[in-house]
């Protein structure tokens, strides 16, 4: 039998401050919800989970240590510095 183990990683709080000082210029609140490391015990298999912020209803990805966040999915990404304006134009 297959054993996955989960473990929880915490926002890391420059990128949370950083959202959350976006998210008051946009006049909204963000919902976050922390990512995770994800391993198959006994293998070398493991799956970083990113972060999931919710804002405006939207779900954007984000990575601990990152500059760039990701829209929806992994195949869309901008820089945390364009937010503010990616949010106010969706």
């Amino acid at each position: 039998m297959i054993k996955f183990i989960k473990q929880e990683i915490e926002i890391e709080e420059s990128l949370k401050q950083r959202i959350m000082i976006i998210c008051d210029f946009c006049n909204t609140t963000p919902t976050i919800e922390n990512g995770s490391i994800r391993r198959i015990d006994k293998t070398n298999l493991t799956y970083v989970e990113p972060h999931r912020i919710t804002i405006k209803g939207n779900l954007y990805l984000a990575f601990n240590y990152s500059n760039v966040i990701y829209i929806s999915n992994l195949s869309k990404k901008i820089k945390i510095s364009e937010l503010e304006d990616y949010i106010k134009n969706n």
